[in-house]
Order: C-alpha cells, then sequence, then structure tokens
C-alpha cells in the first residue's frame, strides 16, 4: 500500500541491482549466464555485474567486498554478506512449463513449489552457493 502522505517524487521505483556472495566467480557467472541467459555487463575475479531484465544481479566473491572500494566517482562502502541469499526472478505463466523442463535438464532439483492464493506459482532451487533462488509468476503479489 502505497502511503498517501508520502511525496511523489519520494517514491522508489524499483530495485536497481541486487547483490549475492559466491564461492568461484568464474562458476557462478557461467550458471546465471547458462540458465537465465543474463548479459555480463563487467566483471573481474572479484565481482561481475549481469542485466538481469531491467535490473543488476551482483555477484561478489566471499570477501570480495568486505573492504571499501575507490572509484573515480567515490568509495563504496564495504557490503559484505553472511549466509546464502534469496532472490526471485518474475516469469510469465505461459512459460512455467518450459521453466520445469529447463532445470531439470540442466539436473537442478526444484526443492519447493508453490501455489500462492492470489494465483500465482513461484518455483525454488539453489544455485551452485545455495542461494535460493525463485521464478515467480504473477499473482505472487498483489502488485505483482
Amino acid at each position: 500500500m502505497i502511503n498517501p502522505l508520502a511525496k511523489p517524487n519520494l517514491q522508489v521505483r524499483g530495485i536497481v541491482e541486487t547483490y549475492i556472495n559466491v564461492a568461484e566467480i568464474n562458476r557462478a557467472r557461467e550458471f546465471y549466464q547458462s540458465l537465465f541467459n543474463f548479459e555480463a555487463m563487467v566483471s573481474d575475479e572479484r565481482f561481475c555485474a549481469l542485466r538481469a531484465g531491467p535490473d543488476v544481479l551482483l555477484l561478489f566473491t566471499h570477501g570480495g567486498s568486505n573492504e571499501p572500494v575507490v572509484i573515480p566517482g567515490g568509495i563504496i562502502p564495504p557490503h559484505e554478506t553472511q549466509g546464502a541469499g534469496h532472490l526471485a526472478f518474475a516469469i510469465s505463466s505461459d512459460v512455467l512449463v518450459d521453466w520445469r523442463i529447463r532445470l531439470r535438464e540442466r539436473g537442478i532439483e526444484i526443492e519447493s513449489e508453490v501455489q500462492w492464493e492470489r494465483g500465482g506459482t513461484s518455483l525454488y532451487f539453489r544455485d551452485p552457493d545455495a542461494n535460493l533462488l525463485e521464478l515467480a509468476t504473477p499473482g505472487v503479489w498483489p502488485n505483482y
């Protein structure tokens, strides 16, 4: 629900980027590129930025973001996290069966499937670093 007192120009318009830790950057980049066809925008031994639809998925090696990073425009503060993360990717309902097949063909186990009361479906599975991934159809959330 949108706060009626909030000024329209102060509303968040979405999530620009999401970040997770991985053990091996090359393995993780290959997993996300081959499964989702995400484009690598920039990558080195410490991190990889992938274009995930209109958003950016940042992969950092464990320990790769626990120190500040100085760039020409300023300093990026440390932002190391602990443990596995969770990401949900939006898919349309008409490709749900195709995603089940794609995951099975790649030997990726579907850990759980949830039918939501609003009509959406979520498929849950893990990446090679145990991050929980979700493919979500419309109806998972009221606004999606």
